[in-house]
């Protein structure tokens, strides 16, 4: 698949990543795991080059010694700012602090100004049109100023000569040495007389520094992540084409039809968008063959080694027609079907996609299906997930209220989140999601895809050949696993709702600075980052709580009659 391109203020930290790993890395089988650790070698990698270009092209031609523009691009017909009522004029010229104030080391600096991770992404945004560089920009600066007091009036100054409007100003003493004060200053103002303002200031030796905060979608910290469901159509990034060709231990490497007909199935997939009809794939006689093995294969493992909600949910499809040994079934067909049960629905997927937009998908209670299915020389593995895979392994149980919600949970948990969360949460969803075991009445039952999928390795998880661990989420997202045989450690849960309380303990202590709730009636995440979003929020609650408040009055009542 050809690498698209991506905007180049999101590509420096892979915020929207359009790029594809071709091949990626051997492995007897696919791993959302190993897909997260490459995705972060990938996204710095990419971060420094996009740095370095645009560093470059700062010092080139976009940041110049003459980076402040003329009195035409200014809107100033007069180049001298002016004090009113007579007052001695300050000491700025064309918006810069006086030519006194620079010394010889910022001259010389102005040679080759480096910008901030910061100002690359300001930059980038500002260079993608001319209404883009006059776009009002939000943003807060910090400034250390060496001086005192008397440098907050030329700051000012220089602000209202950019056009620049004062949101807030606060100080403080500063506790680093040769400064006398802080200074935090949020500005709105256009996004080019944003970054002269900030070049301006870097060349008076009044300050000891002057950073560009995150502020407004202005973030080195926080990478991009989506905020309503129609935006998943930005998370189709697949971490690994793998084409059968590209690997000759693929079963289907030598047989050109079976890739050509993969290359039919994941076009469609590329082609689909939020709120289309998922298209359905006419499946040949081989390929129903393939379900219809693995189909009865399950059928027969199924009363004895899975648990009871897999069970329940497998005899809802079952009963619905949807579930039946001669068909695959269409996905949506099985999406309708979710959507009644739990409020999840699915998407076509071209393949494996990125441990980023995979989990984010699923915090909109979304789950990104392939619709292609695995070689018929060989039913019983894949390499990489495959329509049989999705279908038998993770359908039924995202029919289940809690695992749905514990799913959800994982989704939520990575929006935002950093590159080493991303590792941590897949490496928990692995060993949950994909080969978690649960008790039930004192004995050990499969919830995991994988295992549920996998006739062999559902038996050694099963055996006493592994050893079983209780699942901590602390322990297991650090745990080493193994992509080459079968796992030698299982993480055993003693209940869906035991595993989702102790995930959420353990995520409230990642490091991502806000937190984030579904609403399902809009689709949207919303980010609680106010106090008014939570003011809201609270008032909801308070009216859900009257009504389930009051049922329980009136089934009381009921009861005493």
């Amino acid at each position: 698949m050809a690498v698209a391109a991506a905007q180049k203020n999101r590509e420096m930290f892979a915020i929207k990543k359009s790029y594809s790993i071709e091949n990626g890395y051997p492995s007897r089988r696919r791993s959302l795991v190993d897909d997260a650790r490459f995705e972060t070698l990938v996204v710095k990698q990419t971060k420094q080059s996009v740095l370095e270009e645009a560093r470059a092209r700062a010092n080139d031609s976009g940041l110049e010694s003459d980076f402040i523009q003329d009195t035409t691009h200014l809107g100033n017909e007069d180049n001298t700012p002016t004090v009113e009522d007579g007052t001695q004029q300050d000491d700025t010229k064309n918006g810069h602090l006086a030519d006194a104030d620079i010394g010889d080391d910022a001259a010389n600096a102005d040679e080759d100004y480096t910008l901030t991770e910061e100002e690359v992404i300001l930059q980038n945004a500002a260079s993608e049109s001319p209404e883009a560089e006059q776009a009002i920009q939000q943003a807060a600066l910090l400034l250390r100023m060496r001086d005192g007091m008397g440098s907050l009036a030329r700051i000012l100054k220089t602000i209202d000569n950019y056009k620049g409007c004062v949101e807030h100003l606060e100080t403080r003493p500063s506790q680093a040495p040769g400064n006398q004060f802080d200074a935090l200053v949020k500005v709105s103002m256009s996004r080019i007389n944003l970054l002269q303002l900030i070049r301006s200031l870097r060349q008076s030796t009044s300050f000891a520094g002057v950073d560009l905060l995150s502020d407004n979608n202005i973030s080195t910290k926080t990478p991009w992540f989506p905020r309503h469901a129609s935006d998943l159509d930005n998370c189709n990034h697949l971490m690994t084409k793998y084409e059968p060709e590209l690997d000759m231990n693929h079963p289907g490497f030598a047989d050109k039809e079976y890739r050509e007909r993969r290359k039919q199935i994941a076009e469609i997939a590329f082609g689909y968008k939020y709120g289309d009809p998922i298209p359905s794939i006419t499946y040949s006689e081989s390929e129903n063959a393939t379900w219809q093995r693995v189909f009865n294969t399950v059928l027969d493992l199924m009363p004895k080694h899975a648990c009871r909600e897999y069970k329940a949910a497998f005899g809802k499809l079952q009963a619905a027609d949807i579930f039946v040994p001669h068909r695959i079934p269409q996905l949506e067909d099985v999406s309708n079907f979710l959507r009644k049960h739990t409020g999840f629905t699915l998407r076509p997927a071209a393949g494996l996609l990125t441990a980023r937009d995979f989990l984010a998908s699923l915090a909109f209670r979304v789950f990104q299906s392939t619709q292609y299915v695995r070689h018929a020389n060989s039913p019983f593995h894949t390499p990489e997930p495959d329509c049989i895979h999705e279908l038998l392994g993770h359908i039924p149980l995202l029919a289940d209220p809690s695992f749905a919600q514990f799913s959800q949970e994982i989704g939520l948990a990575s929006l935002g989140a950093s590159d080493p969360e991303i590792e941590k949460l897949s490496t928990v969803y692995w060993f949950t999601v994909e080969f978690g075991l649960c008790k039930e009445n004192q004995q050990l039952k499969a919830y995991g895809a994988a295992l549920l999928s996998s006739i062999g390795e559902l038996l050694h998880a099963l055996s006493d050949k592994p050893e079983l661990r209780p699942f901590e989420p602390a322990s297991t997202s650090i745990q080493p696993y193994q992509d080459q045989e079968y796992q030698p450690i299982y993480y055993v849960a003693e209940s869906f709702e035991d595993a989702k309380e102790k995930f959420r303990r353990w995520v409230s202590t990642m490091s991502r600075p806000f937190e984030v709730r579904f609403n399902p009636h809009t689709e949207r995440v919303e980010v609680l980052d106010s106090v008014d979003k939570l003011e809201t929020l609270i008032w909801q609650l308070n009216t859900e709580m009257l009504h389930l408040t009051n049922a329980v009055k009136k089934l009381k009542g009921l009861h005493f009659e």
